[in-house]
């Protein structure tokens, strides 16, 4: 490809939870990356929700935006709760969504569409296949979410996180469905952990002990920092740990960590959020205490980190326990699946804080899930549907 091509055209559409959109973003980066060493430029326009969290994160990373309207199915296991008004409301929306979607697409006549789910994903989806432009889908969890799974009829590749998912996709699809992993950020896989001492001030840390990374994520979450808090005495006796515990959480946490003897507190870094210093976190870190989101073990298993899981229970369709079980299963990670209480947390960690011989073996299975080149690899399929 050359310069005279002119420039590659990119719908990308997904969204509504960072587990849609950072990966397409990652995905996006790639691209232009890539062409960029080709003398090719890259025009992206993502089609979201006008409330999602891809209209703040599109516009904030210099990517056109445009909004479709879009309808949520509210799923339960009672097919007959599943009529309700929200749901006969939203479905109406999905109609007018298609019609506005083919009307972006057709204007934009872009190369390739990338989905990367959530419902916004369907109206886009949809318009791709009516417009007759590739449309590439790619599934993020091990499970296939409800918006892919509509639209692997009408994609022309599919790019999947695991091996497991691809006899979950309809029959007709899996001849085009490819592994490749679930886009990690490039700066996560190049962390270091002197960079994290510097960065956080944890120049109180005991270098003959390992480090546990707690979080629960940007917002942080009540039941770990809650876990944790019961037994940090102990956890902190063991070893440094860096708990991110959520912006809103910093100062209830600051005051029960406020009792901690002054050999233990100087191990303890409290903070609400980890932002550009999160890669060397987590090169830093020996253990991590987590929930089991997609993004979440894609990044763990491209680093290798030997991790204790604590699914949200509550995450769509059980996702995030499948998740962790699909991982512990196959001695890649320990997971409260069944009794969550700070015992059972307890419990998880003490042997992989005894034995760094079996911390490692956890660390290098999972290793062996993870996929650091996962977005060159969705790259290579979105150049590959494009027109020539």
């Amino acid at each position: 490809m050359n310069s005279a091509e002119g420039p590659f055209r990119l719908i990308v559409t997904g969204g509504g939870t960072g587990g849609h959109t950072y990966p397409a973003l990652t995905a996006v980066r790639t691209l232009q990356a890539r062409l960029a060493a080709t003398g090719r430029t890259v025009d992206v326009l993502w089609v979201g929700a006008a409330h999602g969290l891809e209209a703040r994160v599109a516009p904030a990373e210099g990517i056109a935006f445009a909004a479709v309207a879009t309808g949520k199915v509210r799923r339960s296991s009672n097919p007959l709760k599943m009529i309700s008004p929200a749901n006969l409301a939203d479905m109406f929306r999905v109609p007018l969504g298609v019609a506005q979607a083919r009307s972006i697409v057709a204007r934009f006549r872009p190369d390739v569409v990338l989905s990367t789910g959530g419902y916004v994903a369907v109206p886009v989806g949809l318009a791709a296949k009516l417009c007759r432009r590739p449309l590439v889908v790619h599934e993020q969890t091990v499970r296939l979410g409800l918006a892919n799974r509509l639209l692997a009829r009408a994609a022309r590749r599919i790019a999947v996180s695991s091996e497991s998912t691809v006899p979950l996709l309809p029959e007709s699809a899996r001849a085009i469905a490819t592994v490749t992993g679930n886009p990690v950020r490039p700066e996560v896989l190049r962390g270091r952990p002197d960079r994290a001492v510097a960065a956080l001030g944890i120049a109180g840390f005991d270098g003959l002990r390992p480090t546990v990374y707690v979080t629960g994520g940007a917002q942080g979450s009540q039941q770990i920092n809650g876990l944790v808090t019961d037994i940090l005495p102990w956890l902190l006796s063991q070893a440094n740990v860096v708990h991110q515990c959520g912006p809103a959480n910093v100062e209830d946490m600051r005051r029960r960590a406020a009792e901690l003897p002054g050999d233990l507190a100087a191990r303890y870094l409290l903070t609400g959020y980890v932002g550009a210093e999160l890669p060397d976190v987590l090169a830093l870190a020996d253990v991590v205490v987590s929930r089991s989101g997609a993004g979440t073990i894609a990044e763990l298993t491209a680093l290798g980190k030997a991790a204790v899981l604590v699914p949200l229970a509550s995450s769509a369709a059980g996702e995030q326990t499948h998740n962790a079980r699909h991982l512990a299963e196959a001695g890649a990670a320990v997971a409260l699946l069944a009794e969550v209480s700070p015992d059972a947390l307890r419990e998880a960690v003490a042997p992989l804080l005894a034995d760094p011989g079996r911390r490692a073996a956890i660390a290098t299975r999972a290793r062996s899930h993870g996929r650091p080149d996962a977005a060159d690899r969705l790259v290579d399929i979105l150049l590959s549907v494009a027109p020539r």
